[in-house]
């Protein structure tokens, strides 16, 4: 993954299994979620394990990619076992995968970023697909790392230009949670106050708790407390 990682991260994959930080326990712990198969990413999606719209589409492409994985090693042991031609596989894998699409896409009807990033994946499998199965199960788990790098560069380009606008010793509202938390790595709006505050510019974040949910109180203020810039939390 891009960019420098924080001591805990929203997001890892490493090739067999993805794991998110469950963000239902923050502040009081930081434990992860592991997820090895398509259904348990659906699920830790609609749980709320991970939040935010670019970390929720990072997500969901990793596990079309865990369940594209899976749907062709079961085509394999098909095929081994004597019970299902090539072709007839083949018909099979395209059926689950349409499904696995739609298994994602349930997730959260409201994260913009869920649906691109399923319409990304499906368009990169259409591409792959005359070159046979394993080459669009490989070309899934690439298209879902090249979507996480990509959000983490977007990110990081956006606090490097929104920093601009911070002057030294200033003072900064926000509401929910737009950092890491919400990303694949560093945030969105909360990036620029992480840009800042890495230039050297003494700022203090003023943290609304927003409710319901309280995701400023438990992830906003976690965050920066993680990282060592002053916050106040404003419980009002």
């Amino acid at each position: 993954m891009s960019g420098a990682k924080a001591r805990w991260a929203t997001i890892e994959w490493d090739g067999e299994v993805l794991r998110l930080i469950d963000q239902r326990k923050l502040p009081v712990s930081t434990e992860y979620v592991v997820c090895k198969t398509a259904e348990e990413v659906a699920d830790a999606i609609r749980q709320m394990v991970v939040r935010g719209a670019p970390a929720i589409g990072a997500t969901a492409a990793y596990g079309i990619a865990l369940g594209a994985r899976r749907l062709a090693r079961e085509g394999s042991e098909a095929r081994a076992g004597a019970s299902e031609t090539t072709s007839g596989a083949e018909v099979s894998f395209w059926q689950g995968f349409e499904k696995l699409c739609e298994l994602m896409a349930s997730t959260r009807p409201t994260a913009v970023n869920l649906f691109w990033a399923i319409e990304r994946m499906k368009r990169r499998a259409e591409e792959l697909r005359p070159q046979g199965i394993e080459a669009v199960v490989q070309g899934l788990e690439r298209e879902a790392q090249l979507i996480a790098d990509e959000d983490v560069t977007v990110n990081r380009q956006i606090g490097l230009h929104g920093a601009a606008v911070i002057n030294d010793g200033d003072g900064v509202l926000t509401h929910c949670n737009t950092g890491s938390l919400a990303t694949v790595h560093y945030g969105t709006a909360l990036g620029v106050i992480r840009a800042a505050h890495e230039q050297g510019k003494r700022i203090h974040v003023y943290a609304g708790e927003t409710r319901p949910f309280l995701q400023g109180a438990r992830l906003t203020a976690w965050e920066l407390m993680q990282d060592g810039i002053p916050v106040t939390l404003i419980t009002d």
